[in-house]
């Protein structure tokens, strides 16, 4: 049960000029959205951010965007922005069922990670979750990978989606219809 209620239409005219921002034409904004507008100012204001984060500027890829997204919200235990990106992006991005549940719950050891940058992204996660840094063996690895402008998207990626996480979470924003759930995925 939501313990912040998100907004139901029809909405004050600010409301609806902010939420038709952040979703595509004729789509109706999600639940978290519909939450965050609650607060208009904050809402406004991660807007621009959020574009970045999910928009053609952002310095990585959208299958590495996603990998770092999946597991930063599974790891957060975010049912609600997990299922969402699951739902809208596993598939455009290329994610097997298999991946999907090793970034659920499994390692970046799990025999489904062919290519060594996947499993690196979920080392860097699983390093920012559990330490709040990234210790220089890892560092080098990635540095290997990818470049200074990369890294710090890449960290401030796994960031951005640990803080909707904690609201998504606090809020008790309810699952989107037809979005999977932890438990939908299986074992794989």
């Amino acid at each position: 049960m939501a313990r912040i209620e998100p907004l139901q239409g029809p909405y004050e005219t600010a409301v609806e000029r902010q939420l038709e921002a952040m979703v595509p034409p004729g789509v109706e904004p999600i639940a978290l959205f519909r939450t965050f507008a609650k607060n208009l100012a904050m809402t406004t204001a991660m807007h621009g951010w959020g574009r970045y984060q999910l928009g053609r500027d952002l310095s990585i890829g959208m299958r590495q965007r996603e990998i770092v997204i999946d597991r930063t919200c599974a790891r957060c235990g975010c049912e609600y922005e997990w299922g969402v990106h699951v739902a809208f992006f596993s598939e455009r991005v290329s994610l097997t069922i298999e991946q999907v549940v090793s970034l659920t719950r499994g390692s970046p050891d799990d025999p489904c990670w062919e290519s060594g940058t996947d499993r690196l992204l979920i080392r860097l996660v699983d390093s920012l979750f559990d330490t709040s840094d990234v210790g220089d063996e890892l560092w080098s690895e990635l540095s290997a990978h990818f470049d200074e402008r990369q890294l710090l998207d890449l960290t401030m990626l796994c960031g951005w989606y640990h803080a909707i996480s904690f609201t998504a979470r606090a809020a008790r924003v309810p699952i989107e219809p037809g979005a999977p759930t932890f438990a939908s995925i299986g074992d794989a």
